[in-house]
């Protein structure tokens, strides 16, 4: 896959990559948690030595000077979803940059294999137009439904209340953090450098609640 975008501050985007050949690129919980250190580690000016912080709360890890702000994210079993606006020049490739040779350091190194994890170069949409900024907030966040209910986009959910609280439990995205829950993760949002859609939690879930009930969910450019 190639990528035509350029990048400039102030801007928001989409950033998503997969597995090569759609290979599940996070296979148990510690693998999920590494990436989510990773993508508040990574948000550096500085090198990233591991093992220098492991064990290291994310708040009490000193980063310098940070390439770009996280708005939102989701990790899926083999690919993963970010909004973030840039920082500085170049700031989101070269967050990307670290954060995907990184994890591909790490899980090579875990799973005793060789060769490319991702495929290819990672994909990018420019958020220019309020309504997909907001839009996205809903997308990224709804991605873990298709783990229990693959086809909801298409023909709709039975039961909100159960997709709901699969959301509510699930670790691995921000969306819990838009509700406000008081967790180590937090800390890898900007949400200050991001309009103020939703002024309180409950106005989130409303939200939410909305985009479950909408049966014809608008397809993302690239199914992932």
């Amino acid at each position: 896959m190639s990528r035509k975008i350029d990048f400039s501050i102030d801007e928001f985007y989409h950033i998503y990559n997969r597995g090569s050949g759609k290979m599940s690129i996070f296979l148990d919980d510690f693998d999920r948690q590494r990436f989510q250190k990773l993508l508040y580690v990574c948000n550096s000016s500085k090198p990233v030595v591991f093992k220098t912080i492991q064990g290291l709360a994310l708040d009490k890890i000193e980063r310098g000077k940070t390439l770009v702000d996280i708005g939102a994210y989701c990790l899926m079993p083999n690919h993963f979803h970010l909004l973030l606006k840039e920082k500085i020049d170049n700031g989101t490739s070269l967050f990307i940059g670290k954060l995907l040779t990184a994890y591909s350091m790490f899980f090579n190194k875990k799973y005793e294999r060789t060769g490319t994890l991702f495929e290819g170069p990672f994909q990018a949409t420019h958020a220019d137009i309020d309504e997909y900024l907001k839009y996205l907030i809903s997308y990224i966040h709804l991605n873990p439904v298709k783990i229990i209910n693959p086809e909801w986009k298409d023909k709709g959910i039975l039961n909100i209340s159960n997709a709901k609280k699969y959301l509510n439990q699930y670790k691995y995205s921000s969306y819990i953090d838009y509700l406000d829950y008081d967790r180590e993760e937090k800390v890898i949002l900007n949400r200050k450098s991001f309009p103020e859609y939703f002024a309180t939690p409950k106005e989130f879930s409303w939200f939410i609640d909305e985009w479950l009930l909408y049966k014809e969910f608008a397809q993302e450019e690239i199914i992932l």
